[in-house]
């Protein structure tokens, strides 16, 4: 232009339009063109968040269909972009979350956002837990979700969570221990005195009360174990013998309840730096838990492997009836039992032990399958 403005021009001719003459018609598209480059721009910048975003993102229509999802989100659901653009959001989840998700459609198109959590199963057969959010309009027409793998944090929030437990017990430990050891102890000794003294005839009743008084000094043992300080000689020592050991220990409670074992240890096995007692005491417990549970008999699978070059792992499998989830995340905690005369300390114990020695239980449970009991330990840095 004149002023030195440029404009944008789109033009048309016709020849001829009148005798001798043509026509051109030119339209001023500057602000067209403006507007054009500037969503071509937002749309790339929209691109570049939506592809780098460290969250999985996957935008759907109102019919439910996915449009498109990022890398990360592929990774989360462990699908190709092409199989989860396939589905809708109903097929892609679970059919155990169906509910759950018309229930955040209902929140979001009331609301225009929602959020939640579900368990989410892999091809692979991996549970993970999975938080979501979700957006409404976040292009005309789309919305968009949100989604994290937080299965580690939920893991880690569960071990602090007992691991405050382990801490409050075991303060309470040693002052109720000690408060009843020392009425156990009299109320023992004049039971003897008085069975000495008794005519026969008695001697069920006497039975009964010793077996009872001896049951409660277990109780209070394992407290004790829970009560800080412990006096314990840590040392290097193979994890393949202490189990072995225990094996050997238990041999004989496990011939009475027709049970074997299997066992493969790993023959390259690095040591552990521990004290072998407790640890024992934590392979003594578990064992026994899966003796129990083969009420006809079985085999106990016992396995003892590195993990990775910082970690080994003792895996104890059983073939007993098996447990469900909820049953699984109260494990470790105080008089959580399911025996008859069980108080739950044991396992407690277990978890305390392993955790002193900076490992890990995880239990991994099928109803009809059976248990497995993995203690993570680990290796001795001095070699």
């Amino acid at each position: 232009m004149p002023n030195g403005e440029e404009k944008e021009l789109e033009f048309t001719g016709k020849k001829g339009i009148i005798e001798g003459y043509h026509l051109t018609i030119f339209r001023n598209i500057s602000e067209r063109t403006k507007m054009e480059q500037e969503l071509r721009n937002n749309e790339q910048k929209f691109r570049k968040i939506f592809d780098g975003s460290i969250d999985g993102l996957i935008l759907w229509d109102g019919e439910q269909q996915i449009i498109d999802v990022n890398e990360p989100a592929c990774e989360i659901l462990e699908q190709t972009k092409e199989d989860i653009c396939s589905q809708t959001m109903e097929m892609f989840l679970s059919s155990s979350n169906f509910d759950l998700v018309i229930e955040h459609k209902a929140t979001i198109e009331s609301k225009g956002e929602g959020e939640g959590d579900i368990q989410y199963k892999t091809a692979s057969g991996k549970v993970k837990q999975i938080e979501f959010s979700t957006k409404k309009g976040i292009l005309p027409g789309l919305y968009m979700t949100i989604i994290r793998d937080v299965t580690e944090k939920k893991q880690m929030e569960e071990q602090i969570r007992k691991s405050d437990t382990l801490q409050v017990v075991g303060q309470l430990a040693a002052g109720i221990a000690h408060e009843i050891r020392n009425p156990m102890t009299a109320l023992k000794g004049f039971i003897q005195l008085l069975e000495d003294s008794m005519k026969e005839g008695h001697s069920l009743y006497f039975d009964i009360i010793t077996s009872e008084l001896q049951r409660i000094e277990s109780i209070i043992t394992e407290f004790l174990v829970l009560a800080k300080p412990q006096a314990t000689k840590f040392e290097e020592k193979s994890l393949a013998v202490i189990v072995q050991e225990t094996i050997d220990l238990l041999n004989a409670q496990a011939l009475l309840e027709n049970v074997q074992f299997e066992t493969d240890f790993d023959p390259s096995l690095s040591k552990v730096y521990c004290e072998p007692h407790q640890l024992k005491q934590v392979f003594i417990n578990v064992i026994k838990n899966a003796i129990e549970a083969m009420k006809g008999g079985g085999v106990i699978s016992i396995e003892v492997k590195h993990l990775n070059n910082r970690y080994m792992r003792v895996s104890i499998h059983d073939e007993g009836e098996g447990m469900p989830p909820e049953r699984i995340r109260k494990l470790g905690e105080p008089f959580y039992t399911t025996k008859e005369k069980g108080t739950g300390l044991g396992l407690m114990v277990s978890y305390k032990i392993v955790e002193e020695h900076k490992g890990y239980i995880e239990v991994e449970s099928e109803l009809g399958v059976g248990t497995t009991f993995h203690v993570t330990l680990p290796v001795s840095q001095v070699q």
